[in-house]
């Protein structure tokens, strides 16, 4: 997409919502790809992966460093703060903020912390309403008028990020306005996340998409190990870590039926995803204290935050 003579713009955008607005939906469409988890439990950003969209303007080829952050939510747990902390980092840094904002949801206390932790703040900020394909126009302009109140937003945009209505839009603007410079990633490289962790992802997605509500959200997947076969396919061990033991039987299902299953979709994903063949093995471990532990968050590339 780059070319010798063609000039070159680089920068990082800060993705931010309450839990389940549809940020890592709105990366994904935005990249081309998928490169965040999707699920519709709230939270499940753990990695903060960053999506790099690349995209043309008249005068440029632009790269977008989209910084997927997780939800930021009331924190409870050392883990929920690292995620929380995680987030602000992400805009610490950015050259733009979307506020990425669920436009059919009614109850938005989860929003206010963070409507009043942006009012102040000097980035150009962009408010995506997402989700317009599901719900009535006038209503959307209320809100976005409601939300413009509270806070400064340079432009609105209202986006389905499910179906990429108004993806296009939202892309050329933030393309627009990234600054002039250098590339930061070659441009076959469109995730920064190491494949061991998107690997991971996948699974961990697999599990919840499977499992729904039977098992409760202290649960994640640990990268074991991941190496390349002579023949060129990936080995992918990893551990599903759950918190009580009386969880592993939901995990394992029948004759271990549940896990097999777990394990057929997510290397079927990641087949596809890297092109290759994938041998992928998953086990079970029982750690009641894994929200607590500094090894799985520098695993995860969170900050330790007491």
């Amino acid at each position: 997409m780059s070319g010798p003579e063609q000039k070159q713009r680089c920068g990082v955008v800060a993705v931010i919502g309450a839990p389940n607005a549809g940020k890592s939906t709105l990366v994904n469409a935005l990249v081309g790809q998928k490169v965040a988890i999707v699920s519709a439990k709230a939270q499940t950003t753990r990695v903060r992966l960053m999506g790099i969209a690349l995209a043309e303007t008249p005068d440029a080829a632009v790269q977008i460093l989209l910084a997927d952050t997780p939800g930021i939510f009331a924190p409870k747990r050392r883990l929920d703060r690292a995620m929380v902390a995680a987030a602000w980092e992400g805009a610490n840094e950015a050259d733009a903020i979307l506020l990425v904002v669920d436009a059919l949801k009614k109850k938005r206390d989860d929003l206010q912390p963070i409507l009043e932790s942006l009012a102040g703040r000097p980035e150009r900020k962009l408010l995506v309403l997402n989700k317009v394909d599901a719900g009535a126009k006038e209503p959307l302009l209320a809100l976005a008028q409601e939300l413009t109140g509270q806070v400064p937003f340079d432009e609105v945009f209202f986006v389905s990020a499910l179906t990429g209505d108004g993806v296009g839009e939202l892309k050329a603007r933030l393309a627009a306005l990234m600054p002039e410079g250098p590339w930061h990633f070659p441009e076959d490289q469109v995730s920064d996340a190491s494949e061991r962790l998107l690997a991971a992802e996948i699974t961990r997605e697999q599990l919840y998409r499977q499992l729904h509500d039977e098992l409760p959200y202290d649960s994640t997947v640990r990268p074991e190990s991941y190496r390349t076969r002579r023949d060129g396919s990936i080995e992918i061990h990893q551990q599903i870590v759950i918190a009580r033991d009386s969880q592993k039987s939901i995990v394992l299902g029948k004759r271990g039926a549940r896990i097999k299953a777990i394990g057929e979709a997510a290397r079927a994903e990641l087949a596809e995803l890297l092109g290759v063949k994938v041998h992928l093995f998953l086990h079970v471990k029982v750690d009641e204290a894994w929200a607590e532990s500094r090894e799985l968050y520098e695993e995860m590339g969170l900050e330790w935050v007491r």
